[in-house]
C-alpha cells in the first residue's frame, strides 16, 4: 500500500482487503453514514473522517499522512493481513466461502471500549437506524463538538465522566429509554472502579466476558460485542436476530438455544470466531438469508 497527501486527504493505493460498505455496513458500528456519493463520514478518536473508494485507491478526506499512520492504521486494522484470515475461514465449509468471498472487502474496526459499551447497551432489542440516532443525541449531550465537516456539525463520543454528570432524564431524552438507566448505573460503576475497563484487556476471553456482565444492561450476546469490537478478543462470536438465522440456516437446528449456537460456533471457528461471525453477518443481512416470509 502506497500513501499520498494532497489537499487534507490522504489516498492509498495498493490498499487490499478494504471496501468501506462491508466494513461500515456489518454492524460494528453506529458513527458513519453513508453520503450521496457513496462515501462514508464518521467519527472516532474525536476526528472526523471521510472514506471513499473509487477503483483501486481509497481517498481518507479530513486527514494528514501523519495522523493517518498515527491513529486509522490501527483503527482501521490495517496491518493484518487478512488474506491469511479469508484463506483459513475459507477451508472450514462452502457457506464460509460465500460469506467470505461476498464480504471480501470487510476489516474488524479496533474501536474504543466505552463507547462500545455504551452503544451496544442501546443497541439491545433496537434498529441500526434508532440506535445511530440515540448515539448522536448522546454524543451533543455530553460530549465536545469537533468540528463542521460538509455543512454538518460532530460531537464526540462522551467521556463516562460526562456521562456519569448526565441525569438519567436528560439520557431518556436521547431517546434511549428504559436503556437509560443501564447506561446510567453502568456509567457509575466504572466512575467508581467497581469495573475497570483499562484491564478488560489484559485478561482472557472468560475473564473479561465475567466482568463485562457485571455491568447493568449487558448480557452475553452484548458483552461478546464488546469484547469483540471495543476489546478485540477473537474467540467472541455474538449472536443477533442475523446470525442466528444464518446459523440455523447452514449449521444448526432451530430450537438450539442461543448459548449453545454460541458455544457452537466457538467451538468450531476457534481463534477465527469474531472474524466469522462478521462475514456470516454481513452475508445473511445483504442476502436476506433464514429470512421469516
Amino acid at each position: 500500500m502506497k500513501l499520498y497527501s494532497e489537499k487534507n486527504r490522504v489516498i492509498a493505493n495498493g490498499m487490499q482487503d478494504f471496501d468501506p460498505k462491508h466494513v461500515f455496513e456489518c454492524g460494528q458500528c453506529f458513527r458513519w453514514d453513508r453520503e450521496e456519493d457513496g462515501s462514508y463520514t464518521g467519527i472516532a478518536h474525536s476526528r472526523i473522517l471521510n472514506v471513499k473508494k473509487e477503483d483501486d485507491i481509497v481517498i481518507f478526506d479530513n486527514t494528514t499522512v501523519e495522523e493517518f499512520e498515527k491513529i486509522w492504521v490501527d483503527y482501521f486494522d490495517l496491518e493484518r493481513d487478512y488474506s491469511i484470515i479469508k484463506e483459513r475461514l475459507k477451508r472450514y465449509d462452502e457457506h464460509l466461502e460465500a460469506s467470505v468471498e461476498f464480504g471480501a472487502g470487510i476489516r474488524l474496526l479496533r474501536q474504543d471500549v466505552w463507547e462500545m459499551i455504551v452503544s451496544f447497551i442501546i443497541s439491545a432489542n433496537n434498529a441500526i437506524p434508532k440506535i445511530k440516532k440515540t448515539i448522536e443525541k448522546l454524543s451533543k449531550a455530553g460530549g465536545e463538538s469537533i468540528g463542521i465537516y460538509r455543512g454538518g456539525e460532530y460531537y464526540s463520543f462522551p467521556d463516562v465522566k460526562n456521562i456519569y454528570n448526565l441525569q438519567q432524564e436528560e439520557i431518556e431524552n436521547c431517546k434511549a429509554g428504559y436503556r437509560a438507566k443501564y447506561i446510567k448505573d453502568s456509567c457509575g460503576m466504572i466512575a467508581r472502579g467497581d469495573v475497570e475497563i483499562q484491564k478488560l484487556k489484559t485478561m482472557d476471553a472468560k475473564e473479561s466476558r465475567n466482568e463485562l456482565l457485571r455491568l447493568s444492561g449487558v448480557g452475553p450476546k452484548v458483552a461478546d460485542c464488546i469484547m469483540l469490537f471495543g476489546l478485540q478478543k477473537y474467540e467472541a462470536f455474538p449472536v443477533d436476530v442475523w446470525v442466528k438465522r444464518v446459523m440455523e440456516h447452514f449449521y444448526v437446528e432451530e430450537e438450539m438455544s442461543l448459548k449453545k449456537m454460541r458455544d457452537y460456533a466457538v467451538d468450531k471457528f476457534g481463534d477465527l470466531s469474531g472474524f466469522a461471525q462478521q462475514y456470516l453477518f454481513y452475508y445473511a443481512r445483504e442476502n436476506g438469508i433464514g429470512r421469516k416470509k
